[in-house]
C-alpha cells in the first residue's frame, strides 16, 4: 500500500476560510467524490455544521467527544460538523457532538476562526490542489 499525500480541503464562508487535512477513510472518499460543494452553514453552540448531500454509515471509530478543530461527519444528518468549542450538550469545555460522528481529520490553523461563520452563511468546500 503506497502512502498518499494527505487530502486537503478548503472551507470558505463570507468572513474567512480554513483548510483541513483529512485522513483516508471511507467517509473521506465519499465526501471527495461530492466536491466541490456549496451548502448553508448552521451553528449549534460553538460548532458549525452543514449538509453535504453525502450519505455514509457510521464508522466503528465514530466519537461523540472530540478535540476543537476536529473535522467530523455527522452521519445522522449527512453533514460535516466542525466544532471549535462547547455545544449545548457539552460538559464543561469539551466539544460534544449531537451523536457519534465519523472523524475525518483536523482543521489547519485556529479553529476559533469558525466563530465568524453566521447561521445561514453560504459555505463552499473544495479540494486544495497539491
Amino acid at each position: 500500500m503506497q502512502t498518499q499525500t494527505p487530502l486537503q480541503l478548503r472551507i470558505s464562508w463570507p468572513a474567512g476560510h480554513l483548510t483541513a487535512t483529512l485522513d483516508d477513510t471511507p467517509t473521506t472518499q465519499a465526501l471527495v467524490k461530492a466536491l466541490p460543494l456549496v451548502s448553508t452553514a448552521r451553528t449549534w453552540g460553538e460548532e458549525v455544521y452543514f449538509d453535504t448531500g453525502v450519505a455514509v454509515p457510521r464508522e466503528t471509530n465514530a466519537r461523540q467527544v472530540v478535540d476543537p478543530g476536529t473535522v467530523a461527519f455527522w452521519t445522522d444528518g449527512d453533514a460535516l460538523a466542525l466544532p471549535y468549542g462547547p455545544t449545548p450538550i457539552s460538559r464543561g469545555d469539551e466539544c460534544r457532538l449531537a451523536s457519534p460522528c465519523n472523524v475525518l481529520g483536523h482543521l489547519d490553523g485556529d479553529p476559533r476562526l469558525l466563530a465568524t461563520v453566521r447561521d445561514g452563511d453560504p459555505v463552499r468546500v473544495e479540494l486544495v490542489d497539491a
